[in-house]
């Protein structure tokens, strides 16, 4: 791989992520920096591009790594989705791509993805229907379940709340749903193991390369963030090959994928698919520093070496520039 490449790094926080990556890069003779989505424009005054990247100067870099998007109101994600969308329009690999993380980000969307193609996952609801949520919360209490109602944008395990009868059979009124940003994400709660724990498998161009448990946290929430320790896990058959689905769902280039032990009735798509294990959540900008203390893999390196050997060997697409000159 030549010396000249220059990657962008997206993200808008540095540290022990960038860190590594950067570490990787420089160890493939490749040259990476860190760039915040926020910082960057469309600007089609801006030739030859129109799209202005910091410290890219009038040129575009080789390939996007996405590390992190900053939150903020809709128009700003929109926006940083957009340069995103426009570096692929541009013939510049990104590395997960815009559509991607939309599928991964977008709860709803990423529970109907593994429906639709037949990954184990637990039944679940949205919409923004108070009334009918507040229906699925009796009928799942009524069967003795419990569901989880999350934001549909959230991560690290934070805003959940899971309903059901509570002390004396008594069942708790459904959350305002000002809350949830007017919307109901509900999913059914799967009761697992005491003490609990999830899997994370971490999924890299199509392979699983490590998984680990997470044990304990705050309660039933299980996330790293949340204070669950983290242990190596054994990456079964069955976990590798839910993973890689789940991920071949949304379309991503690498992905965190949660998942806990299924029983018999708990997956939305039959109690044939329920023996496997079911996936939670699929996330297209995953940390890995609790996977890494557990893992002899180098994470980092093994996802510069994808995104140099695979996504950016398949090259970049010449496109038509509004000078006539194609690429820079």
């Amino acid at each position: 791989m030549s010396d000249s490449l220059r990657i962008a790094i997206m993200t808008d926080e540095t540290g022990w992520h960038t860190s590594r990556l950067k570490k990787a890069f420089r160890a493939r003779g490749v040259e990476a920096r860190c760039v915040d989505l926020a910082d960057c424009r469309i600007d089609t005054t801006w030739t030859p591009h129109g799209l202005a990247i910091p410290g890219f100067g009038r040129t575009l870099p080789d390939a996007a790594f996405v590390r992190g998007i900053a939150g903020g109101t809709l128009e700003q994600v929109t926006l940083r989705l957009g340069v995103l969308h426009a570096l692929r329009e541009s013939g510049v690999p990104v590395y997960n791509d815009a559509r991607a993380i939309e599928r991964s980000v977008d709860k709803s969307m990423t529970s109907f993805l593994l429906h639709r193609h037949g990954v184990p996952t637990p039944a679940t609801w949205a919409g923004e229907s108070a009334a009918f949520a507040q229906r699925v919360l009796m009928r799942e209490a009524a069967a003795g379940r419990k569901v989880v109602m999350k934001p549909l944008f959230g991560s690290q395990g934070k805003g959940l709340r899971r309903l059901g009868a509570g002390v004396g059979g008594r069942l708790a009124p459904l959350p305002p749903l000002r809350s949830f940003g007017e919307v109901a994400y509900l999913q059914r709660f799967v009761e697992g193991e005491r003490p609990g724990f999830d899997w994370r498998v971490l999924v890299i161009g199509g392979r699983a390369v490590a998984a680990m448990r997470r044990v304990g946290g705050r309660g039933w929430i299980h996330n790293f963030a949340q204070g669950a320790a983290c242990e190596p896990a054994l990456l079964t058959d069955a976990l590798a090959d839910t993973a890689i689905r789940a991920t071949t769902a949304l379309g991503l280039d690498y992905a965190g994928v949660d998942l806990i032990p299924g029983t018999d009735g708990d997956a939305s798509n039959g109690s044939a698919a329920a023996a496997r294990p079911l996936v939670l959540e699929v996330n297209g900008v995953a940390a890995w520093r609790g996977l890494q203390s557990v893992t002899r893999l180098d994470i980092a390196a093994a996802l510069v070496d994808d995104l140099l050997d695979r996504k950016l060997a398949g090259g970049r697409a010449p496109v038509a520039l509004a000078s006539g000159d194609a690429n820079r």
